[in-house]
Order: structure tokens, then C-alpha cells, then sequence
């Protein structure tokens, strides 16, 4: 199946393509209409549907492997290496569960979880979907004052986080961070539930404010909690963009599109499916965090690695070392992280059997030749840039390995995801961009399953930001990459890398 025939069906016939893909997660309800645009920009994918989150990402796989890992937690911070199956996944995450309801949680209330990457954030995160309560994961290394912006923003009933992080071997306790956050914070929840590894000796909870989970958690142990299905456009998450000025962004993702927009990119961009390892080494408050650490590896039944630590530590082949060890499939990086590996001995990149790894994603930055094909020659794998937004929350422009993999070029992201229908404005003139002219990358809407549906609380600010810089209705945040010269999708051609 060639990549131009899916590309044109999603754009072509976008309700029949969608309707495709959504037979790949679990409805507990069938969706009742595929797309409803009758309130543009805003739209509804698979409306009518009910779903669940957590159910995709545990329950359904119980039968078949629940024994398989589904969960891989490292930390060469703390030297501590868990090994989770799915069916002890789904008893952890249903303890959170029960300990959140049994702390009032419920459906539709916001949650901030302030946590590292650890396997206890994404008990918190899972649990929070099942409730059908809405996460909202902010960044650990974030300042209190961001986080109570955060606070502010979402109004959560529970505040839930680690006492401490930790960073080339110093502890960053967190409980003195949440507690000045809680102070400015205006509208600062009732509790802190607390989640210690015993790295933080100097921890003390707040009587009657701060709750100790370890104490909650044998209260609950062994419970199970019943799913909350969803309609398919009820939030799922909220994630804020990290913009340094005025007050955060919350990008409102929805459930159905998400997990189906998630079950398309795991097979047709990471070609990772059940039982294999993928490896992302972003933070879990970053928007590859969620879709690539923790839900899309799990919606479609592979096994995820979760790592905290420092890409050189303890020396610069940790991650080949990890892929080696754990059959690693397919790993997705940063540009960034590359170019801390490239200052090393590249006789590090050598050092390990990496057979089974197929691919390295990187993302998250423009992506410059050298160091695409400094990185590609060391490991000798297929390198492949992707772009996309915590906006998008799945790649907008990539290549597609695991349906039909295009010659790589590096410089390039590649070509337009499914769904994603680009143009090239001129930033001036509003008019399309003329080829190889600069212009700004622009789609037009309705924009496909996965990505935000609003920003949270706001509808006016959503259109404000990114549908009103053009007369005619695009999408454009202005805040990625400006478009790299590239011919102009439409139902009849496809762009070329």
C-alpha cells in the first residue's frame, strides 16, 4: 500500500479513511457519525462514540498478553529498574484509581500531576483516564510560579506529586516547589498527594493539606475500578505550551481521535506494534511524553521504556546500552539530546548489538544535516525527522516506515501526515506561497483525529490563536518551524520531501 493512496484517501474521502482506523481501538459505543463540522473551526471526530482511554492502553490486552511487560521504568538516577506486565499495570493503575476516588476525584475534574519519569506518574496519568478525570501533567523542572499559573488555569481537585527529582545525581525536592505554588496559587485544591521514593530526607507533610500515597495505597491495594466510558470528544488531557509570555495555553485534547490517531501513527510512522519496545526519551510533561511514552505504546500492546536520566550518564552509551538490552524497536529523541552525544567519543555509538533497533525519530527542534548524518552513520540506522506541536500531539510532517518508507532527507521532515492539509502562505500577502518561496506553513481545517480540540476554558482565544491570521479559515500557530520550500498538498497532488 503506497503512502500516496492512504495520504489522498484521508484527504479525499477523510470520513471513509476515519472510519478505517478508529476499527483499531476498542469502543464500548460505536461512533454514531465519523466527522461533525458543522461549527468551524471546531469539530467532532467519531461523535457519539464512547470510549476510554485506559481501557485501550490495559484493559483489552489483559487476555492475550497480559503477562507481556508493558511497562519499562529506568532510572540511572536512582539505579532502580522496574519491569511492569500489563497485568500488574492494571492493578497499580486500578489502586490509584480507587485512592483518587476515594479522595473525590471524578469524571470530568482536573488533576495536575508535578511528577519526573517514574512508573508511579503513569499509574497517576492512566488512572486519571479511567475516572474519566482529566490530567494535566506539568513539566517537574518547571518553577512554582508556573506551575500555579497552571493551577490557576485548570482549577484541579488534587494536586499529585513526587518528593523529589533527580538530575546528574543531586536530588531536586519538589514538596517545597508545590507548597510556594500553593501559596500563589488562587484556586489551589484541597490536597497534595504525595508519592515518595525516600529521596527527599528533609520531606514533611502538611497535617490535613498533604497526603501520604504509600499510606493510601495499602488502604486500596487490590481494588478494581470500573471504567467511565467517554464520549469521544470529552476531554481527555490538558497539556499547557510553554510560551514565556501571558497566561498558558491549555491544549484540550479529546479522547476517540486521540486513541485513534495514536493507534494510526504506532503502526504507519513508529512501525512498532504488540510486543515490541519502543523507547522515547522525552519528559512525560512534554507532549511526546504522553503520546509516545506512555499511550501509544500501550494502545497498541507494545512494551514502553521510560527513562530518567541524562543521555551520558553513567557514560555516554546508556542508550544504545538500554536498546541493546531491552530489543528496542524503535527509539524517538530530540535534536538536542544528539548533539549532547555528538561533544563524545562517537566510538560510543559502536559499543552495543543495536540488530533489533529499526528507526531513530528526532523531533522537537529543526533538525540540521550534520548532525542527522553524524547520528545516522554512527548507528548505522535510518534517521527520520518529524514535525508536529504540542498542538497536534502526533506528527504533522514525517515519513511513514512502517507503510511505506520514502527516501530519507535529511534537512527535511518529510511529507504530510494523514489527514494534515498543508499549504505555504505568504506571510504578507496572505495569497499561496509561489515554489521554493518562504512562506508559512498553514493547514486547512478541519484539522484530523489527535489534535487539540479547543484551549481549555477558552473558545475565543482558541480561534484567536490559530485560525485568525489569515481571512481565509488556516490553521497556523506561528510557533514551529517556518515552511521549508516543498510542493502544496491537495486532493490531487502530494507533496514531495
Amino acid at each position: 500500500m503506497s503512502y500516496e493512496a492512504e495520504y489522498r484517501r484521508s484527504i479525499e474521502t477523510p470520513e471513509a479513511f476515519w472510519a478505517e482506523q478508529a476499527r483499531a481501538i476498542h469502543w464500548q459505543t460505536p461512533p454514531q457519525k465519523i466527522l461533525d463540522y458543522t461549527n468551524p473551526p471546531f469539530r467532532q471526530w467519531f461523535a457519539g462514540g464512547r470510549t476510554n482511554l485506559c481501557y485501550n492502553a490495559v484493559d483489552r490486552h489483559l487476555a492475550e498478553r497480559g503477562a507481556q511487560a508493558a511497562l519499562i521504568a529506568i532510572s540511572t538516577e536512582t539505579g532502580v529498574t522496574r519491569e511492569i506486565s500489563y497485568r500488574e499495570l492494571y492493578r497499580e493503575v486500578n489502586t490509584f484509581a480507587a485512592v483518587l476516588s476515594a479522595l473525590g476525584v471524578r469524571k470530568g475534574e482536573r488533576v495536575v500531576i508535578y511528577m519526573p519519569n517514574m512508573a508511579e506518574a503513569v499509574f497517576a496519568v492512566l488512572a486519571c483516564a479511567r475516572l474519566g478525570a482529566i490530567h494535566s501533567v506539568v513539566f517537574g523542572g518547571f518553577a512554582a510560579h508556573n506551575l500555579a499559573l497552571r493551577i490557576d488555569d485548570a482549577k484541579p481537585a488534587l494536586l499529585i506529586c513526587a518528593d523529589a527529582g533527580m538530575r546528574a545525581g543531586k536530588v531536586i525536592a519538589y514538596k517545597p516547589l508545590i507548597d510556594e505554588a500553593m501559596r500563589e496559587a488562587k484556586f489551589a485544591p484541597p490536597h497534595a498527594l504525595i508519592v515518595s521514593r525516600g529521596l527527599d530526607q528533609n520531606l514533611q507533610l502538611r497535617p490535613g493539606r498533604d497526603l501520604d500515597y504509600a499510606e493510601l495505597r495499602r488502604a486500596h491495594e487490590g481494588a478494581e475500578v470500573p471504567v467511565t466510558w467517554l464520549e469521544s470528544n470529552e476531554p481527555s488531557y490538558l497539556l499547557y505550551t510553554s510560551g514565556t509570555t501571558g497566561k498558558p495555553k491549555g491544549v484540550q485534547r479529546d479522547v476517540g481521535g486521540y486513541a485513534v490517531a495514536m493507534a494510526l501513527s504506532m503502526r504507519t510512522v513508529f512501525d512498532v506494534g504488540p510486543g515490541q519496545v519502543m523507547f522515547s526519551t522525552s519528559d512525560i510533561g512534554w507532549a511526546v511524553g504522553h503520546s509516545y511514552n506512555i499511550y501509544g505504546p500501550l494502545i497498541v500492546g507494545a512494551t514502553a521504556l521510560l527513562y530518567e536520566g541524562l543521555p551520558i550518564n553513567p557514560d555516554p552509551g546508556i542508550w544504545w546500552q538500554l536498546c541493546e538490552r531491552f530489543g528496542v524497536r524503535a527509539m524517538f529523541s530530540s535534536p538536542t539530546a544528539i548533539r549532547v552525544l555528538k561533544k563524545h567519543d562517537p566510538a560510543w555509538l559502536k559499543k552495543h548489538d543495536l540488530s533489533k533497533l529499526k528507526y531513530l525519530f528526532l523531533a522537537g527542534e529543526p533538525l540540521d544535516e550534520p548532525t542527522a548524518k553524524w547520528i545516522s552513520e554512527g548507528i548505522g540506522k535510518p534517521v527520520i525527522d518529524n514535525y508536529w506541536q504540542t498542538e497536534t500531539g502526533w506528527p504533522a510532517i514525517t515519513l511513514h516506515p512502517g507503510l511505506d518508507l520514502k527516501p530519507i532527507k535529511f534537512g527535511s521532515p518529510g511529507l504530510p501526515n494523514f489527514g494534515y492539509r498543508y499549504r505555504v502562505i505568504n506571510e504578507v500577502t496572505g495569497k499561496d506561497a509561489a515554489p521554493n518561496e518562504k512562506g508559512v506553513l498553514v493547514a486547512e481545517p478541519p484539522l484530523p483525529p489527535g489534535c487539540l480540540t479547543t484551549i481549555w476554558g477558552d473558545d475565543a482565544r482558541f480561534i484567536k490563536s490559530y485560525f485568525s491570521h489569515f481571512t481565509e479559515l488556516l490553521y497556523s500557530s506561528r510557533t514551529g518551524r517556518s515552511a521549508m520550500p516543498m510542493a502544496i498538498p491537495s486532493s490531487s497532488a502530494v507533496p514531495t520531501t
